[in-house]
């Protein structure tokens, strides 16, 4: 949902207007000494996030229901593997710094909401960012709840980046968008992952250009992308 394609940005003394990203309408870690090894303590799952609130919302495309939040299961560190036409991308789940987005995410993968959805948006001048994440491929679909920002205190958006799309302060839906090149964005898109394999993939994408349908440099990417299937995988 960024305007859900409403990326607003401050570059230079400007400000570009993504149009579509999440529901709205138009618009990116031993030792060998002999000695006794003190035992590892439990994973501690972070206290529940009392903004960790999903509320149902419009449009509901796909609708699947509202997550649970459970702090155990949202603590757990995950990787992403987009299984596109194009190429496999995988991304590292940044559950310890965004668990309510994270968590979302992977409630709406598991659920195959993501399944046989394209990727309606590529933005190649001033900003960097290929958006996904709307089965209508408008920019104005969503799965029919929102929920609140998070992880935007210092938030930059270099290449690789995976963060949500939205249309104004905690509007966040299924829409989210990869970072194809380091980007100046404004810290208000929550970045939530990291992608680990197939940046050449998108930087392909990237390469061939889109069709200006939104503004020159901003449309509907001329190498099609579709989203076969999302496979979540914990450790």
């Amino acid at each position: 949902m960024i305007s859900s394609r409403v990326l607003a940005i401050a570059a230079a003394a400007a400000v570009l207007c993504l149009s579509g990203v999440v529901s709205a309408s138009a618009a990116p870690t031993v030792n060998t000494l002999d000695v006794p090894v003190k035992p590892k303590a439990a994973p501690t799952a972070p206290a529940a996030n009392p903004a960790c609130v999903y509320t149902k919302a419009v449009p509901a495309d796909r609708f699947k229901g509202l997550p649970s939040f459970d702090p155990v299961k949202a603590a757990k560190p995950y990787t992403a593997r987009l299984i596109t036409d194009q190429g496999l991308i995988t991304f590292q789940a940044l559950t310890d710094k965004a668990p309510c987005t994270t968590n979302s995410f992977r409630f709406l993968a598991e659920h195959n909401y993501y399944d046989l959805t394209h990727c309606h948006r590529l933005v190649t001048q001033r900003i960097f960012v290929l958006q996904c994440g709307d089965p209508t491929g408008t920019g104005s679909g969503g799965p029919g709840y929102s929920f609140p920002d998070e992880n935007l205190t210092g938030a930059t958006y270099p290449a690789g980046t995976v963060a949500m799309a939205n249309a104004g302060p905690s509007t966040n839906g299924s829409q989210f968008f990869f970072c194809t090149e380091d980007t100046k964005l404004s810290p208000n898109y929550t970045p939530f992952g990291r992608v680990t394999g197939g940046q050449d993939v998108l930087r392909k994408i990237a390469a061939g250009g889109e069709d200006d349908q939104n503004s020159t440099g901003d449309g509907f990417p001329n190498l099609p992308v579709d989203i076969l299937h999302v496979q979540i995988s914990g450790r």
